[in-house]
């Protein structure tokens, strides 16, 4: 395996941020300093700022998980229960691709891939998301419109697209390209609104379908790809 492969999937960064650190100097082989072109076999030690990198080489591996409502996206619940409390052994070391909060409900990608990773979270890429959002009240037309606009929150403007609205006005499907602190809850937040309930239903290209709440499936590799907005 290619070194800057080797880092990428070892440690979530992406594998131009691998190539950066390699010719920093930052990465050394069997205590040599490494270069872009050097490879990492199952017996060598592969060191990052003189601390160990470890890795079984393991094949990369991609899961999307149905998390249900009142499960933390965390290794450490403190006192809570994590989605690694639903998932299998073998998976415990697979990092979430972005976050949902304990309330919400939906889509999970899980992966040791760290371009994949990269290439669905990070901001310049503008990854889709959509979700299924359910509020207290009927939302008014007008609000409607303000969301599209954009409403000015504490971390910038929050633009959200609504569609699918139900005959009471109460559901909708909601979708965007960013992935912000609550942002969703926030947004409405501002506006008088309640969410009683977020459900993810798609990521890039990646969709939920019909995976049961709690589950967890395996994504083929060639599926790995990520749709723009």
């Amino acid at each position: 395996m290619r070194i800057n492969a080797f880092i990428a999937q070892a440690t979530g960064v992406s594998r131009r941020r691998a190539d950066i650190l390699i010719k920093e100097g930052s990465v050394s082989i069997n205590s040599r300093i490494a270069d872009l072109g050097s490879r990492v076999g199952p017996n060598d030690k592969v060191m990052l700022n003189n601390k160990p990198v470890y890795s079984s080489l393991e094949q990369l591996t991609t899961v999307m998980f149905n998390k249900p409502i009142g499960y933390v996206v965390s290794r450490n619940g403190q006192g809570a229960n994590t989605i690694y409390d639903l998932l299998p052994n073998k998976l415990s070391k697979l990092k979430p691709v972005g976050r949902l909060d304990k309330d919400s409900s939906g889509l999970l990608l899980l992966t040791n891939d760290g371009q994949l990773a990269y290439e669905l979270t990070h901001p310049s890429l503008s990854k889709l998301k959509r979700y299924e959002v359910s509020l207290d009240k009927p939302i008014n037309p007008y609000d409607i419109r303000l969301i599209k606009k954009g409403i000015s929150l504490a971390d910038g403007l929050s633009r959200l697209n609504i569609s699918s609205i139900s005959f009471d006005q109460r559901s909708m499907t909601i979708s965007m390209s960013e992935g912000r602190n609550r942002q969703i809850r926030r947004t409405f937040s501002a506006l008088g609104y309640h969410v009683n309930k977020i459900h993810r239903i798609q990521f890039g290209s990646f969709l939920l379908g019909d995976l049961p709440s709690g589950k967890w499936k395996e994504i083929e590799k060639d599926s790995k790809v990520g749709a723009r907005k």
